[in-house]
């Protein structure tokens, strides 16, 4: 197998459509089918399920694409680091948000003190977007605040998190050190969007506990949740992380969680096949002092 089966199969897996890749690439149809052909018969699986004149990849032909991407982005580097005069592969980094707007930018700045050459591109997204562009090899590395489930990814823990409620003084009292989850509930909430870990971990706790709740507000940013929360609007819960400014001049209240605790932990992820370069190592290193 070449490098050009692989390319060629990346373009089929991306167009679901065979003509459709073969315009993009600017070969014949016929020359796409034998390439797609040659792969099946050289691994013994079928690729695609041909159904109403569209593909669909199979589980066998998602291993390889996770394989495709991984050698054809290798080679793109290999040759650039080869034929450049010293050139460094920017290294892309994404962040989920509670990370992004926690402990982003001290990573940045020890990972250019450590590394003043090494050219770093960063991303924030939720943990769902992440995962994905981890997949597809447009992220190289991420701190990652939720679950991933691809088990093509490998995850280290390098530090701990706690969500709490947050409260304006107009809708809680603060005399009153403690809510259960079921008073929480009880409240307007603002939550962030569907794929991120923080509002994922609080639907898992809620679902558990069969615990109905009413949401007025989803916002893709902490920084809209704790405006509308500040202005008694609602309630939220976030990290503690993203209060603690607010908690201490009074802006916002946090009574204690009872009898449930709402912790994760912060991941680095990375493709399991990904190539660790030393440079990568070292960001991986400096992960691991972020507290």
């Amino acid at each position: 197998m070449t490098l050009r089966h692989y390319a060629i199969f990346i373009a089929v897996c991306k167009k679901q459509s065979m003509t459709a890749a073969a315009k993009d690439l600017h070969m014949t149809q016929p020359s796409i089918s034998q390439a797609i052909r040659e792969l099946e018969d050289h691994f013994n699986v079928l690729l695609f399920e041909r159904l109403r004149r569209r593909l669909y990849i199979t589980p066998a032909g998602q291993r390889l694409l996770n394989f495709a991407k991984q050698i054809i982005e290798l080679n793109q580097r290999a040759e650039r680091t080869m034929n450049g005069d010293n050139y460094l592969y920017p290294i892309r980094l994404g962040a989920s948000l509670t990370i992004g707007e926690t402990l982003l930018v001290n990573t940045l700045q020890q990972i250019k003190n450590t590394l003043p050459a090494q050219p770093i591109i960063s991303e924030i997204h939720n943990t769902e977007v992440l995962q994905n562009k981890l997949l597809d090899g447009s992220l190289d590395i991420a701190l990652v605040e939720g679950d991933i489930t691809s088990p093509y990814l490998k995850k280290i823990p390098f530090t701990d998190d706690e969500l709490v409620p947050a409260f304006s003084s107009s809708l809680w009292n603060p005399n009153n050190p403690s809510i259960t989850l079921e008073e929480l509930c009880q409240f307007p909430l603002f939550l962030r969007e569907k794929g991120s870990g923080t509002r994922n971990l609080f639907e898992q706790i809620i679902r558990k506990e069969q615990i109905n709740y009413h949401v007025i507000g989803i916002y893709n940013n902490s920084e809209s949740i704790k405006n509308a929360v500040m202005a008694g609007l609602g309630a939220t819960v976030i990290s503690r992380r993203l209060i603690e400014n607010e908690i201490k001049d009074g802006r916002i209240l946090s009574p204690k969680l009872e009898n449930v605790r709402l912790s994760r932990i912060f991941t680095i992820v990375y493709h399991q096949h990904k190539f660790i370069s030393p440079a990568l190592q070292t960001i991986i290193q400096i992960a691991h002092t972020l507290k």
